[in-house]
């Protein structure tokens, strides 16, 4: 898919592209759950390869304590075609290939189908993993000085 710059500009910008050379993981899923996109930013920060990926439910990457209120609310939005989390940015914990824990923040939102019906949601991940466990220290480090401030 192409999609043309600004009316009279000369650029064009290749959308499949754009997906595979991005930084931040870009996945799809279909309205089972299913995965059926995953870049290459995505198998960076997950650990599965594209062909380990597709297909798979995105309980690869969801940590198992919280799979229930994800599914929950996974098969809410498709039942009703909305989302209450819009354009919010959303902070949650994940999981890499050989399981040590993530912190990620990701955007969602619905695909939809020539009918308008949701056809998949379409998640933007970032790892915070190194941003929040600097956090984390900086925080100890903070209830230590005031401890010690008295």
């Amino acid at each position: 898919m192409e999609q043309t710059a600004a009316a009279g500009s000369p650029a064009v910008v290749d959308c499949e592209q754009l997906v595979a050379v991005i930084g931040d993981a870009v996945i799809v899923s279909d309205p089972t759950g299913a995965i059926i996109l995953w870049n290459a930013a995505a198998e960076r920060m997950f650990g599965f390869t594209t062909d380990e990926a597709m297909g798979k439910s995105l309980d690869i990457i969801i940590p198992e304590r919280q799979r229930q209120r994800h599914w929950d609310g996974y098969e809410k939005t498709m039942a009703t075609g909305e989302t209450r989390y819009g354009h919010d940015l959303l902070r949650v914990p994940a999981v890499h290939k050989d399981g040590h824990s993530l912190s990620i923040a990701f955007t969602v939102a619905l695909l939809r189908g020539t009918d308008g019906g949701v056809s998949g949601i379409v998640a933007v991940v970032r790892d915070e993993t190194a941003r929040w466990t600097e956090e984390r220290k900086l925080r100890r480090r903070l209830t230590e000085l005031e401890a010690a401030a008295g």
